[in-house]
């Protein structure tokens, strides 16, 4: 799923326009990158947890040359899957949703 299927998955769930359900999923997408941004973790329950982790400085090979090279430090995220997640994944329980 794509990011224009999942806006029309929740439009089509909450029986309103795409417009609307891109504004949805905006919002949350905005709300989850602040989250990481200001406390470096974001919790959904039942979804999962997103956690923000920071990528210490290496040295590599390069694959081309096999030439040693530094990559600086930065920042990447993390996902975990909640059991309730992994649960409805492996059909051990039903999809529930709540309006």
């Amino acid at each position: 799923m794509n990011k224009g299927q999942l806006i029309e998955a929740v439009a089509a769930d909450l029986d309103t326009s795409k417009v609307s359900a891109a504004k949805a999923v905006e919002a949350v997408m905005a709300a989850i990158t602040k989250g990481l941004q200001r406390d470096k973790n974001v919790t959904l329950v039942g979804f999962g947890s997103f956690a923000r982790k920071e990528r210490a400085p290496r040295i590599v090979r390069n694959p081309s040359t096999g030439e040693p090279m530094q990559i600086k430090a930065s920042h990447t995220v993390g996902f975990k899957a909640a059991q309730a997640l992994k649960d409805q994944l492996t059909g051990s329980e039903r999809l529930q949703l709540s309006h």
